[in-house]
């Protein structure tokens, strides 16, 4: 499965989730942003190589939907994890790893 985080600059969050999960030997993840200064920006290849989308506030959500019309059917999951965390900080990988891994093991278990 294909695996998509996404926040504004690509910079903290999303990028932090992608480092925190990209090595786990099931998935392909990768990170960008919605910002035109972002690190790596969402692209219609990338939108479309994800099966899953984790956004981590409701207007990327809204950005990509803008972009992308309705998401043709993509799976998008709000994580609502505000713009307050540092790369890798600790509360963050805390909070990913407790609102993400859920929705892998559904996923790997095929509950989606």
């Amino acid at each position: 499965m294909n695996i998509l985080f996404v926040c504004s600059r690509n910079k903290k969050r999303s990028l932090t989730a992608e480092t925190l999960f990209k090595d786990n030997g099931i998935h392909a993840v990768r990170s960008a942003g919605t910002e035109s200064v972002a690190r790596i920006r969402v692209s219609e290849k990338l939108y479309h190589w994800a099966d899953l989308i984790f956004v981590m506030e409701k207007r990327h959500k809204e950005r990509l939907e803008e972009k992308y019309g309705r998401l043709s059917g993509k799976r998008v999951i709000i994580l609502d994890i505000p713009d307050e965390y540092e790369y890798m900080d600790e509360e963050l990988t805390d909070m990913l790893r407790r609102v993400v891994l859920p929705y892998l093991k559904k996923a790997d278990s095929g509950t989606t």
